[in-house]
C-alpha cells in the first residue's frame, strides 16, 4: 500500500471508530500511528483528513443526502459513509487531491474495508457527488460561515 493510501486508511480507521464510539480522535490517531509505521509527513496528512472531516460530518452528510438522495445515509454502512465523507472532503473542501485520485483512493479503501459491493457503491455515490462539487463546496462554506456568525 502506498504511503498516502496508508495514511488515508489510518484516517478512515480513526473516523470510523470515533463515529461509533465516544473515543477522542486524537487518542485513536495516536494509537493507530503507534501500530502503523508512517512518516511524519503522512501522519500529518492523516491528521489533516481526520480533523478536516470530523467537524464537517453533519454538513458533509447533508450534501451527500441532498445530491445523492437515492442512498439514504442511515442505510449506508458506517465504513462506507466515512469513505464517502473523506473523498468528498478531499475533492470539494481540501482540494489538495485531484478529484479522480480522491475517488480512486476511496474505491480502493472500499475494496479493502467494505463489503463485496462497497467499491461499486462508493464509486457510484462519488460519481454523483462530483457532478455537484462546486455546490457542495459552497454549501459547506455557507454552513461554516453561518456557524461563525452564531458563535
Amino acid at each position: 500500500m502506498k504511503p498516502r493510501t496508508r495514511a488515508r486508511a489510518i484516517a478512515l480507521q480513526v473516523l470510523y471508530e470515533t463515529d461509533l464510539s465516544n473515543h477522542l480522535p486524537g487518542d485513536v490517531l495516536k494509537t493507530r500511528l503507534a501500530e502503523n509505521e508512517l512518516s511524519d509527513e503522512h501522519a500529518e496528512f492523516a491528521r489533516k483528513i481526520i480533523f478536516g472531516v470530523r467537524p464537517l460530518r453533519e454538513e458533509l452528510d447533508n450534501v451527500i443526502a441532498k445530491y445523492a438522495p437515492e442512498w439514504p445515509l442511515d442505510q449506508i454502512a458506517a465504513i462506507d459513509r466515512n469513505i464517502i465523507r473523506m473523498a468528498c472532503w478531499e475533492f470539494a473542501i481540501s482540494r489538495e487531491t485531484p478529484t479522480k485520485v480522491a475517488i480512486n483512493e476511496a474505491v480502493e479503501l472500499a475494496k479493502i474495508y467494505g463489503s463485496d459491493s462497497a467499491s461499486r457503491f462508493v464509486n457510484g455515490v462519488l460519481g454523483t457527488l462530483v457532478d455537484h462539487e462546486n455546490e457542495i463546496r459552497q454549501a459547506i462554506k455557507n454552513k461554516i460561515e453561518e456557524s461563525k456568525v452564531e458563535t
